[in-house]
């Protein structure tokens, strides 16, 4: 297997890391599935497919995804260097992922690139 992949977060202009702060808020069962979907998306990097990631159509963005009890999702892209860039996360209660949950990793990835980091 190739060489691993990096996870890098995305920090606030204020140092904040929003999704650093949301997997501390989950319960410990759920922190451990995001734990071992992170370490399957370093290990396969861009190989990895469903049911643990999935392309969001229309936009640059990927999902981390686990599954069962707590449908937790984490939006990520990819960067040069073997690197993935987690965007934000939210626990998914519905179906359809709620727009506002894409335009908040949008946002965040528009400060990202004006902040020249990329």
């Amino acid at each position: 297997m190739g060489e691993k992949w990096i996870i890098d977060y995305y920090k606030t202009a204020s140092g904040r890391v929003p999704v650093e702060k949301f997997i501390d808020s989950l319960t410990t069962k759920a922190q451990v599935k995001i734990s071992d979907a992170l370490d399957l998306l370093k290990e396969f990097g861009i190989n990895l497919g469903l049911p643990h990631v999935k392309k969001i159509i229309g936009t640059s963005l990927w999902e981390l995804r686990t599954l069962g009890k707590n449908n937790i999702r984490i939006f990520y892209i990819t960067k040069k260097g073997n690197t993935f860039l987690l965007l934000h996360g939210f626990q998914k209660k519905k179906q359809k992922t709620d727009k506002k949950e894409i335009d908040t990793a949008l946002k965040r990835l528009a400060e990202y690139e004006l902040s020249g980091k990329n």
